[in-house]
């Protein structure tokens, strides 16, 4: 007789839906926050709109619970699996990217998650600057050294 292993990280139908519920629910949250119109974004950007501060304020607050407290208050993920944790590595590429984001961010009003609300809206706008997003991400893959084929995985 043989035992089969399964994999806990494994997408299963009952994950598969629990992840489009979250992505649904925090698109609704980004729409009904005004953060998928960019001159919302670059009003706040350029301290004339505070309203988003809110936001993000309570985004991250959420977000803090979730990483930190969560694994503390709960032993086993809901649906399986376990807890896993990414070391922050702050490097060159870190800060480069991180200003060219930054910068991205600032210019356009646009940011990744926001963006794809955004077409659920029907805001095409926001085409050209997901395209910039893939065209960087594309060019990051190419380029990092790291992620290349046959290193070790990060």
């Amino acid at each position: 007789m043989t035992t089969q292993t399964v994999n806990p990280h494994s997408l299963t139908l009952p994950k598969a839906l629990v992840t489009l519920l979250a992505g649904a629910l925090f698109g609704l949250g980004l729409s009904v926050s005004t953060m998928v119109q960019p001159e919302v974004v670059l009003g706040f950007l350029q301290f004339k709109d505070w309203g988003l501060m809110l936001v993000m304020g309570g985004a991250a607050g959420m977000a803090l619970l979730a990483y930190k407290g969560f694994a503390r208050w709960v032993k086993h993920p809901l649906l399986g699996g376990q807890f896993l944790t990414q070391p922050a590595r702050w490097n060159r590429q870190t800060v480069i990217g991180s200003a060219i984001f930054g910068i991205g961010w600032g210019l356009s009003g646009v940011c990744p998650g926001p963006a794809i609300a955004a077409l659920g809206t029907g805001n095409t706008d926001v085409l050209w600057a997901l395209g910039g997003m893939v065209l960087g991400a594309l060019t990051h893959g190419l380029t990092d050294k790291e992620s290349s084929v046959g290193s070790p995985t990060r």
